[in-house]
């Protein structure tokens, strides 16, 4: 699988997003998918403090064991876990790492992420916090998540005179979702920040389960009341389009979700979650597609203007 970089982080293109760990998945279900995606070659993976009410984290560090050390691992913190444990101030931060090195079992987390703005702290003291944390080797890279283009300008203002700074965004971006084409994707460029899509599957609306007419299929996250607003007649008449021009070019529509993504070099690694062995390895392939620009271009001009 290519690789790109996240900071001083090699990581592989498709990431493995953990956030059905705990949740969706009892811990021999969430084995099954770490095992198959490590075959298939993922080797960067993205969980979160708050996922499966830290089941997420727990789960991760009981499973990888002795394996962990040739992978990427990611997580989050600042969403409320409870009333007690939230936020972005340097106290909670001390502790948030702590209690997720140790569910995770390892002695330090590859890329540690903000999980959303926090407007009570002020990102110097947030920055500064997550710097001491590099510092002392407990993180290796920084980042940040849900952030638009002028709080990262921001970010980049707060942050200490040669000391760590976000290298990495993740946000929201698909076929479906394309406001980070409204200045995030920008700001990376212009400040060498890695971007990370989640939900590059639009809720599942890209996997090619999704078609006009067609019955919703059982057990998937939009029968079972996630984003159900995305499925509408405008999405599904995007879907038909889209599918019909990946298979003109011998390709699903899978493949052609994650490979539009990766066609913007500020793109580093398209977070996917998986539920089954059989969609971890779908998801490791599906980034094989080399769109040229004109290709990129064709697609854009099947979508609505941004």
């Amino acid at each position: 699988m290519e690789r790109r970089r996240i900071g001083s982080l090699d990581v592989s293109v498709v990431g493995l997003g953990c956030n059905n760990f705990g949740s969706r998945l009892d811990e021999a279900a969430t084995a099954r998918v770490v095992d198959a995606a490590l075959d298939a070659g993922t080797d960067f993976f993205d969980t979160a403090d708050i996922y499966g009410k830290t089941k997420s984290e727990e789960f991760l560090g009981r499973i990888l064991g002795k394996r962990r050390d040739s992978m990427i691992l990611a997580t989050k913190f600042g969403m409320p876990i409870d009333d007690d444990h939230k936020g972005a101030s340097a106290a909670y931060i001390r502790k948030a790492v702590e209690d997720s090195l140790r569910r995770l079992q390892t002695d330090r987390i590859d890329l540690y992420q903000l999980h959303r703005p926090d407007a009570d702290t002020p990102l110097a003291e947030t920055l500064g916090a997550l710097d001491d944390l590099v510092k002392a080797g407990k993180v290796r890279e920084i980042g940040c998540s849900n952030f638009s283009a002028q709080q990262l300008q921001e970010a980049e203002a707060a942050a200490r005179p040669g000391g760590a700074r976000f290298v990495s965004v993740q946000n929201e971006y698909s076929l479906l979702k394309r406001e980070p084409e409204r200045g995030v994707l920008d700001e990376c460029a212009r400040g060498g920040i890695g971007f990370i899509p989640y939900f590059p599957l639009a809720s599942g609306l890209l996997t090619g389960k999704y078609r006009a007419g067609k019955p919703v299929p059982e057990g998937t996250r939009i029968s079972a009341g996630w984003a159900s607003g995305m499925l509408n007649d405008d999405n599904l008449a995007i879907v038909e389009k889209l599918t019909a021009y990946a298979e003109d070019h011998g390709h699903t529509l899978l493949e052609l979700a994650f490979s539009w993504l990766l066609a913007r070099p500020v793109v580093t690694s398209v977070i996917a979650g998986a539920t089954s062995a059989e969609q971890a390895h779908s998801n490791a392939a599906a980034a094989s597609w080399q769109m040229s620009a004109a290709q990129v271009e064709e697609v854009n001009a099947l979508l609505p203007a941004v």
